[in-house]
């Protein structure tokens, strides 16, 4: 079954990183990816570029409304993801847990609803 692992970050506390720790953070990162590779898990993945690149789009009464930026202002954004083949909910948990966002941020489990055409 694919999950997505959705990882949540404070943009902000990010940025505002040391480089020293921004490379910390990218290494781990890069060896989690890999691990994900070589257990064959990993389906797709990447970092998303900040929320003010965002662009929030609805429609309401036939029209189209587009606002720059997210559409929720919350303490965590989505900064990235990935997609995994998992045996089951436990197992994509557990890719969960061992992902860097883990330990500082949120990484939503989803069940990604398979499309049957």
């Amino acid at each position: 079954m694919r999950y997505m692992l959705l990882i949540y970050v404070n943009e902000a506390s990010m940025a505002a990183a040391p480089t020293e720790k921004t490379y910390e953070i990218s290494a781990a990162y890069g060896a989690y990816t890999e691990a994900l590779k070589k257990s064959g898990s990993w389906l797709a993945g990447d970092r998303l570029k900040p929320t003010q690149a965002a662009t929030s789009v609805r429609m309401a009464n036939g029209k189209t409304n587009v606002l720059d930026g997210p559409y929720a202002d919350t303490k965590e954004q989505l900064a990235g993801f990935y997609m995994i083949e998992a045996e089951d909910a436990d197992a994509a948990i557990a890719w969960a847990a061992r992902c860097p966002a883990a330990s500082t941020g949120t990484v939503e489990v989803r069940p990604i609803w398979e499309q049957t055409m």
